[in-house]
């Protein structure tokens, strides 16, 4: 009996002991199929990471901002960085939704007790994915955020971000490194700094290091900083798409990960460049406000052999979007990138060269007040030629002539180039005309100039065969916008007694916007006509004087086509491409 009894107690162990691993068998098998997805993330690949399970995150349900039934997802603020001067709120949109224009919009200011409005300062872009709001800065004490004009309704805000310690942009270079644009490392500029101490991060919520990709830094300089991309996230690409993909920072080790809106994003360039580029010549240059200069930097440069123009803005709230269709209307090949990271010009023009690589043999770095001039018999083309037959030469450096009011008080109505003919005597600084294949990985520049990868080197121009006459110190109305704040990451704006001496102030100014009462008689050394007659020999008619870029021109041009009953072919076309 009691054998008996022994034998019934074993086979009620085992049979417990079957349904006890079967439920355990189906549960890890629903498990695993639930978080499959995000576990290919975080593990996929050959990257060092500390293995975690994370479930996948699910986009909380938001407010409709319509008076129609609620849509899920509705359009948000997807995130917020605060500049010294103004607010960049970040829409997200769902697909198939209209864009919404600075009439729609109202920005919204809350405090404990109370709340104002104010209208938008401008609205940049036209990409769902990008589209930026530019508020006035908010007073102290309140928050910002947006609300639609038509019912009041509130935008759901995501979280804000201070500019200044930010992760702001980011790009994956041909080579499948994520090049990372970094606010904040206060790194010395032209050097190369210790890339031991930074780490990249990958993932979507910084804020949980424990869920969070990791990898090495290749190199690390200035605001840029390359880093090896993950194979999980080179391998899908659907991780890389829109407003839900993938954020990439950079922890600066012992200290912590910097805040970052930045996503690696689909690669901006080509895979397999081709051997042969479309473009010879190539522009990039970085503007705030500077539409009514714009034409005639165009037109001119076309002239003379530019093909292609990549302008970044910086914050403007002209009429820019008008000049630049107008002039891509008639035929200029003019890409426009939003770029409204304040005085990161050496980034933006690290960024610019990336996208400018696989279609520009060279690349000129100049702004819209400089114009290149060719006093020799020698076109664009033929100094081009003869510099590319050398194959170690990555970078022209070309002298600048700067140029004064030339005796004005008023902004010259046919243009810089015509209106102010004296200039200093001496040529000051550089600007150069790179080639992009040429640069060094890790994207130094300084005022214009590149570092170069081993093997090339620059060359000086002769000023007889190529100069830059760089319209630096114009009539006062024109010239007091320089102390609004300058671009360059590590120049001094004209306010700070920074650098008093240095030639990238105007000598004897000081720091105030007073305009001297001798303003329009200085930087007058030589009276140099040279471009202005160039310009005046290629655009100007014998039978009136005006200019291309002129608003009298297209009402002239109107009255002519009208008189000639449609058989003139206009100004405009006997020097398009």
């Amino acid at each position: 009996m009691k054998d008996r009894g022994k034998k019934q107690r074993d086979v009620v162990s085992w049979s417990g002991f079957f349904w006890c691993t079967l439920i355990v068998v189906f549960s890890c098998v629903l498990f695993t199929g639930f978080t499959f997805s995000t576990f290919h993330l975080l593990f996929g690949g050959n990257e060092k990471y500390q293995p975690v399970l994370v479930f996948r995150w699910q986009a909380p349900s938001r407010e409709s901002i319509s008076g129609e039934a609620p849509v899920t997802p509705s359009i948000s603020i997807r995130e917020t960085v605060l500049l010294p001067d103004q607010a960049l709120l970040f829409l997200n949109y769902p697909p198939s939704t209209r864009l919404f224009t600075k009439e729609d919009l109202d920005c919204v200011y809350f405090s404990a007790n109370s709340s104002l409005k104010q209208e938008p300062l401008y609205v940049d872009g036209d990409d769902r994915d990008s589209q930026i709001v530019r508020c006035p800065l908010h007073p102290r004490g309140f928050t910002v955020s947006l609300a639609l004009k038509s019912d009041g309704k509130n935008i759901t805000a995501g979280p804000t971000h201070s500019w200044e310690s930010l992760v702001y942009e980011a790009m994956i270079d041909r080579d499948n490194t994520t090049i990372v644009f970094v606010k904040g490392l206060n790194l010395r500029a032209e050097k190369i700094s210790n890339s031991s101490k930074f780490e990249c991060v990958y993932g979507w919520d910084f804020t949980r290091p424990r869920y969070l990709l990791r990898t090495n830094v290749v190199s690390i300089a200035q605001e840029i900083v390359r880093c090896k991309t993950p194979l999980s996230v080179l391998s899908s690409p659907r991780r890389m798409i829109g407003n839900n993909s993938v954020k990439v920072s950079i922890r600066v080790k012992g200290r912590g990960i910097f805040h970052s809106i930045a996503r690696a994003g689909l690669r901006s360039v080509r895979p397999d460049p081709p051997v042969r580029k479309e473009f010879e010549m190539c522009v990039c240059t970085m503007l705030r406000n500077q539409a009514r200069f714009l034409k005639e930097w165009v037109m001119y440069h076309a002239a003379i052999g530019v093909q292609r123009w990549f302008i970044y803005d910086n914050n403007s709230d002209d009429n820019i979007d008008e000049v630049l269709e107008w002039l891509s209307n008639a035929n200029y090949n003019i890409t426009m990138h939003i770029w409204p990271w304040i005085k990161t010009q050496e980034a933006g023009f690290a960024h610019c060269a990336l996208r400018a690589r696989d279609f520009c043999e060279w690349v000129g770095f100049i702004d819209v007040d400089e114009f290149l001039y060719l006093p020799s018999t020698l076109g664009l083309h033929d100094v081009l030629q003869n510099q590319s037959r050398y194959g170690y030469v990555g970078e022209m450096r070309t002298s600048c002539y700067s140029f004064g009011p030339s005796g004005l008080t008023r902004a010259p109505p046919q243009g810089v180039t015509v209106g102010y003919t004296c200039r200093v005597g001496v040529v000051e600084r550089h600007k150069s005309i790179v080639r992009p294949e040429a640069l060094n990985s890790t994207l130094i520049n300084v005022v214009h100039h590149f570092h170069l990868r081993h093997g090339f080197e620059y060359v000086n121009v002769d000023k007889g065969v190529l100069i830059i006459n760089h319209y630096k110190y114009q009539v006062w109305e024109v010239f007091k916008e320089k102390f609004y704040r300058r671009v360059a990451t590590y120049v001094a704006d004209w306010q700070n007694d920074q650098n008093a001496g240095s030639k990238d102030r105007a000598p004897g100014l000081g720091t105030k916007a007073v305009e001297p009462q001798d303003w329009s008689t200085r930087f007058c050394e030589v009276y140099d006509t040279g471009l202005r007659d160039e310009v005046l020999r290629i655009f100007a008619k014998p039978e009136y004087q005006i200019l291309p870029w002129q608003e009298e021109h297209e009402e002239h041009e109107q009255h002519l086509r009208t008189r000639t009953k449609g058989k003139h072919k206009g100004f405009f076309y006997d020097y398009v491409r």
